[in-house]
């Protein structure tokens, strides 16, 4: 009797496991046909993309028209803004594919900044036909790389899951259709020149990334690490590690990390090679509690700036994260905001000390400026913004356009309903070069359950 009953308990128990692991063994099933799914879709979507990118750059190069020329262009953005979506949707993290990807969002850049401008004012220059020219035969070259990949896929039934396995198991240079396809197209990408896209894009794209407005004489190792301590306000007990930019970098600089053997503090900073400017610093510490207000905390910020020889700036943004505050300054000269020139510092609202320190699109921009005069006043421009925008601040200033040039601005600052808005109306033809809608304070929940 009892045996019997352990016989059914065991055969009960038997059959539940076999079930539990029938369903674990479809649900598994349904994942894996959901991702390969996810992965054709995303592939054959990329290939189609590519197809109408290249016709629609063909399409571009015949036309005369601004009405036309500029659709077909924003157009062009578009796609190339598909198909670099869809680069992402496919396992291809573990696969070099950077070169590609970057070609694409080129692409797209061109595009848009060229649609974006007044056409009628400033027509398509030679070199930038030329530069269209080479783009519709370098996306055909693409176009027919990704085809032969998509015959190979569809005759073969070739799977994307064992595509995600391959590169997980760092067996992608096993024998693999779809990784020495996808290979082969980014050793295409590889061999387009930069300047194929012409100067104006290049010189764009370039602008003053190196820092070299910066003037000065090169510092030593010694002095770099002098001036770490000095901002980040650490003593002489301290354990110090430099390193040095290499070769390959636009520019050069030291980075310092520094840890206090009292404390255990730690702090890192970059400096440049050239008159010693911290391009960033930031100490790593917790903020548990706050002590002093936000206003106290950028008057912290503003000395800090002032101590550390930086002048003419003006705040412009302040922000509280938990227990610290963020503080973003621009020059201002001649009541101009100079926008490009910004500096952020992070202040800890325990004690007020600065934590976090960037000038990096200041050093960029930094220069001696001849500001044109407004060929506007302030009443034309304020003429051309939304009528129910109820303008509430105005200024001058300068911000970098679409086209990444500066411009002079008339800058109004206003709300639509309970909306604040940042509006900037050029300030010689009118243009509304940029709007920007300011984030309203948000409601705090001290407890959710």
């Amino acid at each position: 009797m009892i045996r019997g009953i352990i016989i059914g308990v065991l055969a009960v128990g038997v059959a539940g496991t076999a079930y539990w692991g029938y369903q674990e063994h479809r649900e598994k099933n349904a994942i894996l046909i959901n991702a390969e799914n996810n992965y054709q879709r995303a592939f054959h979507d990329l290939t189609f993309e590519m197809d109408l990118l290249h016709d629609k750059i063909g399409t571009t190069l015949a036309m005369n028209s601004r009405y036309s020329l500029s659709p077909s262009l924003v157009e062009v953005w578009r796609l190339t803004s598909e198909a670099h979506s869809d680069v992402g949707q496919l396992p291809l993290t573990l696969l070099p594919f950077n070169k590609t990807e970057e070609f694409l969002a080129q692409i797209g850049k061109f595009s848009y900044q060229t649609a974006v401008r007044d056409l009628d004012k400033e027509p398509l220059s030679e070199e930038e036909y030329e530069t269209l020219k080479v783009l519709y035969k370098q996306s055909g070259e693409i176009q027919n790389e990704l085809r032969k990949v998509q015959h190979m896929v569809l005759e073969n039934n070739l799977r994307w899951m064992d595509v995600e396995l391959a590169l997980a198991s760092g067996k992608e240079k096993t024998d693999n259709t779809i990784i020495d396809g996808f290979k082969t197209v980014e050793k295409t990408v590889s061999g387009y020149d930069e300047s194929d896209f012409g100067p104006s894009f290049t010189n764009m794209q370039q602008k003053d990334d190196n820092f070299k407005k910066i003037k000065g004489k090169t510092i030593s190792e010694k002095e770099a690490i002098s001036i770490a301590k000095k901002y980040m306000k650490f003593d002489g007990n301290s354990e110090v590690k430099v390193t040095e930019s290499g070769k390959g970098s636009d520019y050069g600089f030291y980075s310092v990390s520094i840890k206090n053997k009292k404390t255990g503090q730690e702090g890192s900073m970059d400096i440049t090679k050239k008159a010693g400017y911290p391009i960033w610093f930031i100490n790593h510490r917790e903020v548990e509690t706050q002590k002093i207000s936000l206003n106290d905390a950028n008057l912290k910020a503003a000395a800090f700036l002032k101590d550390n020889g930086y002048k003419n700036l003006e705040l412009f943004e302040s922000m509280q994260y938990d227990n610290t505050g963020v503080f973003n300054f621009v020059t201002s000269e001649n009541n101009i905001r100079i926008y490009p020139e910004a500096i952020k510092v992070e202040v800890a609202l325990d004690n007020g000390n600065i934590i976090g320190f960037t000038a990096e699109e200041y050093l960029k921009s930094f220069q001696t400026r001849e500001v044109e005069k407004p060929v506007l006043t302030s009443e034309q421009a304020r003429a051309k913004v939304n009528p129910n925008f109820k303008v509430m601040e105005e200024r001058q200033a300068i911000i970098v356009n679409d086209l990444n040039k500066e411009v002079l601005c008339y800058e109004f600052l206003g709300t639509i309903d309970d909306d604040t808005y940042r509006i900037f109306i050029n300030a010689k033809d009118g243009t509304e070069e940029e709007v920007e809608k300011l984030k309203n304070a948000e409601e705090v929940y001290d407890e959710v359950i």
